[in-house]
């Protein structure tokens, strides 16, 4: 590639995780092409921040489990349909799809059928390893190499008959002095009353369905436990449901907002209670002890039952190999389960130090050999598969 080529590079998010991932890469991106990149696509708001312009709102497309799908398919279908005609378009020198397989894998499927010659990276790995396997070889045809975030998963990909997969190591990673806390802040975690991050998801679905749940939850432990500082970092773009919803709870929750809000409350929290997703990994590395939940709709739970084929859905037991943070999930998924899982870990003992010293060895295994960035090597694998640019030979 010619130093001085600029590259059109089109970046495809689905959800809030992609979002943030989308604008790390952007940086790099930018930073390793001395600026002379430009970007198109699908994005958040945290790409919006880096001067993405997005073809809509991601919201439009930040859907997950089978009814919310079913109840808004004629919207996805348009905007998948919008996505592949602005691609095809625009003709970028390389089209890199965010996580939310749902969505970007319908639109990468599509592009490869319309411009069979564009490089296709799939930044974030499917879940291969935990259900439906098949989709590995699946992905063959119209992805050409996946960016991973965990590191068992190129050995998955491998193993399945996947595209080629190279870890490249998570993004928190770049994150963890906004992750740890100061002395200051590991003193407030000591302190009374504790704080209690909540954390009950980025999709609509999750919220509707844990805020009430969560909500019975405080009640249960500041009746045994005593006083307890509840802060609750909200999802920007579903703060007013968050809000109506927190009115119906019987103890007061702070309710934040932002980035940086979130993690200034994680490096403070003695304890957390959080719907399962990447978050669960950012209190890992934060070092917050930690009760999981989750709940999806019938027809979801009986479908997963018979696909899903790994022991935990906790990102940071998967890593680890074993359960150390407890998950309860449907039925198990209610305020008495919650509340008895959560006191140990705002009380203090024997439960509690297990499992800081379980979270303590996440670090060891996620950490890159050398001194790079995620976020670098990602954007060194999207430049060496990024073709020649129209620009750069001059071709018509």
């Amino acid at each position: 590639m010619t130093n001085n080529a600029s590259r059109r590079i089109w970046l495809v998010a689905g959800e809030d995780s992609g979002d943030q991932l989308g604008a790390k890469l952007m940086r790099a991106l930018s930073d390793l092409s001395s600026g002379q990149v430009t970007f198109g696509g699908v994005g958040g708001e945290a790409m919006t921040a880096q001067g993405f312009v997005s073809l809509f709102p991601l919201d439009d497309v930040a859907v997950m489990g089978y009814l919310p799908v079913a109840a808004r398919l004629r919207t996805l279908l348009r905007r998948i349909r919008q996505t592949v005609r602005d691609i095809v378009e625009s003709r970028p020198d390389v089209l890199v799809i965010i996580d939310s397989p749902g969505f970007t894998h319908a639109v990468a499927s599509r592009v490869r059928k319309r411009l069979p010659s564009l490089p296709i990276v799939d930044y974030v790995s499917p879940s291969v390893w935990a259900w439906r396997p098949w989709r590995a070889a699946k992905m063959r045809p119209f992805i050409d190499h996946v960016l991973a975030l965990l590191p068992f998963e190129p050995e998955a990909h491998r193993r399945l008959g996947g595209p080629d997969c190279t870890y490249v190591g998570h993004p928190l990673i770049e994150r963890l002095s906004e992750l740890r806390p100061d002395p200051g802040e590991a003193a407030a975690r000591e302190a009374r009353p504790a704080t209690l991050v909540i954390l009950p998801g980025s999709r609509r679905s999750e919220i509707e369905r844990l805020m009430p749940v969560f909500g019975a939850t405080l009640d249960l432990l500041v009746q045994r436990y005593g006083p307890i500082d509840a802060v609750l970092p909200a999802v920007t773009r579903h703060r007013a449901m968050i809000e109506r919803l927190a009115l119906s709870w019987s103890r007061p929750v702070r309710i934040v907002h932002g980035e940086a809000a979130k993690y200034a409350a994680f490096r403070r929290s003695r304890a957390a209670l959080a719907a399962s997703g990447t978050v669960t990994l950012e209190l890992a590395l934060a070092g917050v002890p930690m009760v999981v939940a989750y709940k999806v709709s019938r027809l979801e739970e009986a479908v997963a039952r018979r696909l899903i084929q790994v022991p935990t859905i906790v990102l940071p037991n998967l890593i680890l190999g074993e359960n150390a943070m407890p998950e309860f999930i449907q039925a198990e998924c209610t305020p008495g389960r919650l509340g008895e899982a959560l006191l140990p870990l705002l009380r203090g003992g024997e439960a509690r130090d297990a499992q800081i010293n379980s979270l303590r060895r996440i670090d060891g295994s996620m950490r890159l050999v050398g001194d790079d960035e995620p976020s670098r090597k990602a954007a060194r694998i999207v430049l060496a598969a990024t073709r020649p640019s129209v620009s750069a030979t001059g071709a018509t």
